[in-house]
């Protein structure tokens, strides 16, 4: 018994560094900036001591309804298209032998190894009028004039999926590495159809790493403001790149405001994944 409590004041101990961290770094930024959307701008720079719920009544005008409603317009496309091409594509790169699993594995994590500004830069130069797509495009006839491709919306969310999508193959991959594929055999033996065993059989067994893989691709996407301005031209502004925009004129508790925001709708989409049973597929990172 002694034994056992030894071990449970050694194992606090060596936690202790990460509740001091997220202590000093998390808990107490978010205090900060919850504070900071309660009080008032000053007149040239910094803000006053006056506490104030301005801030948020403003977010209920239709210039930040529309840029928070666009955002989470762009954040479910987002996910319904990684979910489109990342879960087939974990699900049959599982399948695979080790060997070429390993392969693939390789060369999806591997483009994580460079900037991802020097990656989206590429996407820059493939989408220009004279890029390389609208070359080949015209070479073979296709089309007779460039193609507007970048400084689109189309533009936005292919850099927001290219993005996002290893983070929904990966917790596929997990789930349906660790599915009991006896389950579904026994299925096809009592004479159900490949994609009736599939849809009742593996997309329940797995949706566990789908749900995570939803919550890891939608909530990044509210703030990937980066990509919305290097291949949308910031033509259409989102919450990310709103909040960026409040901080360079010196509108702190607005922006800190807006910040709030999102983190309540970030925590309501985790609720959301851990009252459906989802918290065991985010055990696996």
């Amino acid at each position: 018994m002694e034994t056992k409590q030894q071990d449970i004041r050694f194992s606090r101990l060596l936690k202790l560094p990460m509740y001091l961290w997220s202590i000093a770094f998390v808990f107490v930024s978010l205090l900060y900036v919850l504070g900071l959307s309660f009080l008032t701008r000053g007149e040239m720079v910094g803000v006053t001591n006056e506490i104030t719920f301005g801030n948020y009544l403003r977010l209920a005008s239709p210039q930040y309804l529309n840029v928070l409603l666009k955002s989470l317009r762009l954040a479910a496309l987002t996910t319904a298209l990684c979910i489109l091409i990342g879960y087939p594509f974990g699900y049959l790169m599982a399948r695979l032998n080790p060997m070429a699993r390993s392969i693939i594995m390789l060369l999806i994590i591997v483009p994580f190894w460079t900037n991802a500004l020097i990656r989206i830069y590429g996407w820059r130069i493939l989408l220009m009028g004279n890029g390389p797509v609208n070359s080949v495009l015209m070479q073979l006839g296709i089309i007779k004039e460039p193609l507007k491709l970048l400084y689109t919306d189309g533009a936005v969310l292919l850099g927001m999926v290219y993005a996002l999508i290893p983070f929904m193959i990966l917790p596929t991959f997990t789930t349906v590495d660790k599915l009991d594929f006896s389950v579904v055999e026994a299925a096809r033996d009592l004479g159900a159809s490949p994609l009736y065993a599939f849809f009742t059989i593996t997309v329940p067994l797995t949706l566990a790493g789908l749900m995570a893989g939803c919550v890891l691709v939608f909530i990044p996407s509210m703030g990937l403001f980066f990509l919305n301005d290097l291949l949308g031209g910031s033509k259409s502004v989102l919450a990310g790149g709103l909040i960026q925009q409040l901080i360079n004129s010196r509108d702190l508790p607005m922006a800190a405001a807006l910040s709030v925001l999102l983190l309540t709708v970030t925590g309501a989409v985790i609720a959301v994944y851990r009252r459906v049973g989802g918290s065991d597929g985010m055990s696996m990172f």
